[in-house]
């Protein structure tokens, strides 16, 4: 297997008395798409900030490119390899579009001048206007032309899509995908809009309080976790399942429904020696692992 783009084992940080990440392990192999999905809270912007040395962990150890994302001279050499789109995308209000496009590339030895062009004409981006001027849409659009034309080899988006309309947001999604088949980019961007996440992602992390919940390609995640919903003739008996990989039971009337992120057949035969009436075993979309994965109770 090769070497992970970025990596990350007992990751914490804590502002004060709130623990914003507790301990998340996480792994991104190179040039995948890896949608990074959590809810409001559960330490995605704090992680990705830990991951660029722009946050230093109370914990763990992070590393992006084998570099440590602690160390003050790894973490520069980890920002100049890397584009990051944050969620308020910041840009200089005053340059015109072809102004602050110029002024970027300055930057950046292996700058895409080609692809920089093709991308104003796809995302229609008013080259004479200044910036302060754009709706959010075209400032998003300019964000992300910044970052995939500044030749990167890793793509961090936070929030990329984040108040676009669907055409727009289709755009930017198109983009990041030709951009990963196009040059090899990793790509790592986190989002609450869980059908994106599906239309172009290859691998998924879930997190939640701050762990990490789910980590790994998105058809092995898809192929290893069922809903096995046990029906019986009376009450459901309160049943701890000992079967590794029963992530969580719900007892609910006459209805045991687990979620297996494991071992579902063995979950299934040790269901049934509590002769129920019925086993039912059914896949579950990425959509549903989120909510499932994400139901407990903060610890």
């Amino acid at each position: 297997m090769a070497d992970a783009v970025i990596e990350a084992q007992d990751l914490r940080k804590s502002f004060g008395p709130v623990a914003a990440v507790r301990g998340l392990d996480l792994r991104v192999e190179p040039g995948s798409i890896c949608g990074f999905l959590g809810r409001n809270g559960a330490g995605k912007t704090t992680t990705i900030k830990m991951l660029l040395g722009m946050t230093r962990p109370n914990g763990g150890r992070a590393r992006v490119f084998g570099l440590d994302a602690t160390d003050p001279s790894d973490s520069v050499n980890i920002r100049a390899r890397t584009a990051f789109v944050g969620d308020d995308k910041p840009l200089y209000d005053t340059m015109r579009v072809a102004e602050l496009i110029r002024f970027t590339a300055s930057f950046f030895p292996a700058w895409q001048r080609e692809l920089a062009t093709a991308y104003v004409r796809r995302f229609d981006l008013p080259l004479d206007r200044e910036v302060r001027k754009l709706s959010r849409g075209m400032r998003t659009k300019l964000a992300v032309l910044l970052a995939l034309c500044r030749g990167a080899d890793l793509l961090l988006l936070d929030e990329p899509t984040s108040g676009l309309d669907p055409a727009a947001a289709e755009d930017v999604l198109q983009a990041i995908v030709s951009q990963v088949a196009r040059a090899g980019t990793t790509v790592f961007f986190s989002s609450h809009q869980i059908a994106e996440v599906e239309q172009i992602a290859d691998q998924i992390a879930i997190i939640d309080h701050g762990r990490t919940i789910v980590n790994g390609p998105l058809e092995d995640v898809r192929a290893r976790v069922r809903r096995i919903q046990v029906v019986f003739a009376d009450e459901a008996p309160a049943h701890a399942f000992t079967t590794a990989g029963a992530a969580r039971v719900v007892r609910n009337g006459r209805v045991l429904t687990v979620i297996a992120s494991g071992d579902h057949e063995q979950i299934v035969i040790e269901a049934r020696r509590l002769l129920p009436l019925s086993v039912e075993v059914a896949p579950l979309t990425l959509k549903d692992i989120f909510l499932e994965s994400t139901l407990t109770e903060e610890p």
